[in-house]
């Protein structure tokens, strides 16, 4: 693929997906500084992407693969550097514990949640993330390399202890 196409897939992602781009390093990274980092790995990596672009799957899928997939390195890399990450089983028990506030404000409870999901294992960070960007299961799937029943029973999973998270009345 040449260039100019290359240049060209790039800026039609950049202009319909940039701001999950964004919303996507936030939910991989708390560190703003290495969030720009990793944004700037995305954005290269996926245009460096576009020379093996096929068109076997949409754009989006292939954006989002590209992105999750960079995101996912970084983690592993962070991982090697200490950063502790839990499996769903231990973000259950984070989710029992504390954080009742029934009266949050809106902007607070988002940012717990950011910080719930950014405790999570790397897959399961990935699944939650793409579900929150309104993909299903199936282009998630596609995304992560599980079956859709797979990614639909962690969504389920996840889920259900988010919702615990969060009392009754707490809009997210």
């Amino acid at each position: 693929m040449g260039t100019v196409a290359r240049d060209d897939l790039y800026q039609s992602a950049v202009r319909d997906f940039g701001r999950a781009l964004d919303r996507l390093a936030f939910g991989y990274e708390a560190n703003p500084d290495k969030r720009h980092d990793l944004r700037q790995e995305i954005h290269f990596q996926l245009w460096r992407s576009f020379d093996a672009f096929d068109n076997r799957c949409s754009l989006k899928t292939w954006t989002f693969r590209v992105a999750h997939n960079t995101a996912v390195s970084w983690i592993q890399k962070e991982r090697r550097s200490g950063q502790v990450f839990v499996d769903l089983e231990a973000a259950e028990q984070l989710a029992s514990s504390g954080f009742q506030e029934p009266n949050i404000d809106h902007q607070r409870a988002l940012q717990h949640l950011a910080q719930l999901i950014l405790k999570l294992k790397p897959l399961d960070r990935q699944i939650m993330i793409c579900h929150l960007e309104d993909l299903d299961a199936t282009a998630i799937a596609e995304i992560t390399g599980l079956s859709t029943a797979n990614v639909a029973t962690k969504l389920y999973r996840i889920k259900a202890i988010l919702a615990r998270r969060f009392p009754k009345g707490v809009i997210v």
